[in-house]
């Protein structure tokens, strides 16, 4: 794994307060200079060497109180990793986001992983991947393959296909890629439809609160080269992966399109389609488990309470019945 500066910030409280521990990842720089990504420790205090690293999706960062304390109560010590360019790791000097292939944070993963697992020293690594971070961490653990450093993936609606019309999807995307290398700042889509976050947020009558400096309403700008990322990566999990380790997937119950209405996005999931989910999960590798959830959001874990218990429900026995039992 590459190696890199770290520091653990004992000057600085994280912005969810007393119990989690920020740690800045140097992780040298980039076209734009630094480039940091941020490590989040929360710990059980009976974990026996089993932890769970969170990956957040696009415009979005870790912010879950709850899913740490879900792990936590289960006895794995909870790390959640805010990516370069989201987030705690966002630098006034970088674009929003960006990047020109999902293997860019293949340092941030492999960094964060070497930490909990060498030096914190946790035998059993369990990545739990949202959205965007759904889409990166299963191509990141094909790349690992046989290294024998996470024993377990759980991806909360991973982003295997643009929720989009076919013409989007395949000939405008194939030319915003094709665009990519010449212009890969430029803009392609100036933000995402403020639906969802505002069903989510307490300031539009939602149940969480969180930064809208670091996950906005409207999103961040999408640009030409992170499409042809995207792109890339979804080809590459369409065309089938052979991870060496068990899959869970969750997906909501009901896509109502590519722009659900508010109302909508309170019961389903208005940023992806679940049918595409479904449909690619299974090519992840040999060990997949798919799950759907009635009437949850984008992000399973944010839907009303008696469905997010049920996700948890779910996560609970997948780990007992599946990891636990094929390690010990």
């Amino acid at each position: 794994m590459a190696s890199s500066a770290v520091g653990r910030n004992h000057e600085m409280l994280d912005v969810l307060g007393a119990g989690f521990e920020p740690e800045t990842l140097e992780l040298g720089s980039d076209d734009e200079g630094r480039v940091v990504a941020t490590l989040v420790r929360h710990r059980s205090g009976h974990a026996g060497g089993r932890a769970v690293l969170y990956v957040h999706g696009l415009a979005d960062y870790f912010f879950q109180l709850h899913l740490a304390g879900f792990f936590v109560d289960q006895g794995w010590d909870f790390y959640a990793l805010d990516l370069r360019k989201h987030g705690r790791s966002l630098l006034s000097h970088q674009t929003p986001n960006f990047m020109r292939d999902v293997s860019d944070y293949f340092p941030d993963i492999d960094r964060a992983v070497e930490l909990i697992r060498e030096r914190d020293g946790h035998h059993t690594l369990v990545i739990n991947a949202h959205s965007t971070g759904g889409l990166i961490t299963p191509i990141w653990a094909e790349a690992r393959k046989g290294d024998h450093v996470i024993d377990g993936l759980i991806l909360n609606s991973p982003f295997f296909e643009l929720n989009e019309p076919w013409v989007v999807r395949r000939p405008i995307a194939d030319a915003i890629s094709a665009l990519a290398p010449l212009a890969p700042r430029v803009t392609v889509k100036p933000g995402l439809d403020p639906a969802y976050v505002k069903s989510l947020h307490v300031d539009f009558g939602g149940e969480w609160n969180f930064n809208l400096a670091w996950k906005p309403v409207d999103g961040f700008p999408v640009r030409a080269a992170m499409i042809r990322a995207f792109r890339t990566a979804q080809e590459k999990v369409q065309a089938g992966l052979t991870i060496d380790v068990p899959i869970l997937v969750g997906a909501s119950g009901l896509s109502p399109g590519a722009h659900g209405s508010a109302a909508a996005a309170r019961t389903a999931d208005v940023i992806l389609n679940v049918a595409d989910i479904v449909q690619w999960s299974g090519g992840l590798g040999a060990d997949v488990r798919v799950l759907r959830f009635e009437h949850a959001v984008h992000d399973l874990v944010l839907s009303r309470s008696d469905v997010r218990a049920r996700v948890f429900t779910a996560y609970g026995s997948w780990l007992r019945e599946v990891v636990t039992s094929q390690i010990h």
